[in-house]
C-alpha cells in the first residue's frame, strides 16, 4: 500500500504558497472578482475552508459527514455557493483563521489515520491520499482562480502530478457524469512536467492517446481553461472526445471556461 505521506505533504505546501498570496490582501483586494461568476477572492478562499471542513467531518466523524451529504442532496443547485457565500461575509482575518485552523486540523487527521482507511464523500469513497489529492487538486484549482484576479503569474511545480494523475483516472467518471458510456479500451496519456520529465499514465501500446504540457492537462481537467487555449493534443476519436469533457472534480460538470478571444 503506497504511503500516503508525499501527497499530504505536497496538499501542505500547495496550501501554504496560496496563503502567502492572500495573507496581506487589503480589503478591496479580498474584493476582486475571479473568473468564476459571481466569486470574489473571498468567496474563492471561504469555499477551500468549507471543503476542508466537509474533508475533516469525513475523516473523524462518519455520521456527521453524512449529515451534510443529505443537506447537500435536498439542495444540490445551491449547496455549495451557499457554504462560499457565508464564508466570503466573514472579516478577512476571520476567514484566514478559519481556513489555517481547518486545513491543519485535516493535516493532522489524514497523518493520524490508517493508510487502509477509506472515507465517505460526495462520490466513490475515498483512501487517505485520495482525500489528500482531491484537497491537493482544489487547492491549486482555486488558487489559479485567485492568482488570476490578483494578476499574478504562479510558476507551475511537480506538485501537479498527483493533479494529472487524478485528471487521467476520472476518465470514465467524466463520461458518466454526460450521460456517456466510457470507451472499452485505456488511454494512453503523456504529459511534458514543470521541470521537464514525461510523466505517463496508461499502456504504452494505447491507440488512443493524450499528449502536451502537464500544466495545461490540469487546467482542463479542472476546468480552469478552455480546451482551445491549451497544447493538447488527442490521437483517437475517443481521446478527442475525452478532452471536451474531462473533469477531476466531483459532482455535476462545471460551466468551464470560455476560449479566449484571438487577436483582431
Amino acid at each position: 500500500m503506497a504511503d500516503p505521506t508525499p501527497v499530504i505533504d505536497d496538499l501542505c505546501a500547495e496550501s501554504d504558497e496560496l496563503d502567502v498570496l492572500v495573507a496581506e490582501l487589503t480589503p478591496t483586494q479580498w474584493a476582486l472578482a475571479t473568473p468564476a461568476p459571481g466569486w470574489t477572492v473571498a468567496h474563492q478562499i471561504a469555499h477551500l475552508a468549507w471543503t476542508d471542513q466537509s474533508a475533516l467531518l469525513s475523516v473523524t466523524d462518519e455520521d456527521g459527514f453524512r449529515a451534510l451529504v443529505e443537506k447537500a442532496l435536498s439542495k444540490p443547485d445551491s449547496f455549495v455557493d451557499e457554504g462560499a457565500e457565508e464564508g466570503a461575509q466573514l472579516p478577512p482575518a476571520e476567514l484566514l483563521t478559519a481556513w489555517r485552523g481547518g486545513r491543519t486540523a485535516l493535516d493532522r487527521a489524514l497523518r493520524a489515520a490508517s493508510p487502509g482507511a477509506r472515507f465517505p464523500w460526495y462520490g466513490p469513497p475515498m483512501s487517505v491520499a485520495s482525500m489528500a489529492t482531491a484537497r491537493l487538486m482544489e487547492t491549486w484549482a482555486h488558487g489559479q482562480d485567485v492568482a488570476e484576479a490578483l494578476g499574478v503569474n504562479r510558476p507551475p511545480t511537480d506538485r501537479l502530478r498527483h493533479i494529472a494523475r487524478l485528471g487521467a483516472r476520472t476518465r470514465d467518471f467524466a463520461y458518466g457524469v454526460h450521460g456517456l458510456t466510457p470507451p472499452s479500451g485505456e488511454f494512453r496519456v503523456e504529459l511534458t512536467s514543470p521541470t521537464g520529465t514525461l510523466w505517463s499514465f496508461g499502456p504504452v501500446d494505447a491507440p488512443q492517446r493524450v499528449t502536451g504540457p502537464a500544466l495545461d492537462f490540469c487546467l482542463l481537467v479542472t476546468q480552469r481553461a478552455h480546451r482551445a487555449d491549451l497544447a493538447l493534443d488527442a490521437v483517437g476519436q475517443d481521446a478527442d472526445r475525452w478532452l471536451d469533457i474531462a473533469q477531476a472534480f466531483a459532482g455535476p460538470s462545471g460551466g468551464g471556461r470560455p476560449a479566449k478571444e484571438g487577436p483582431a
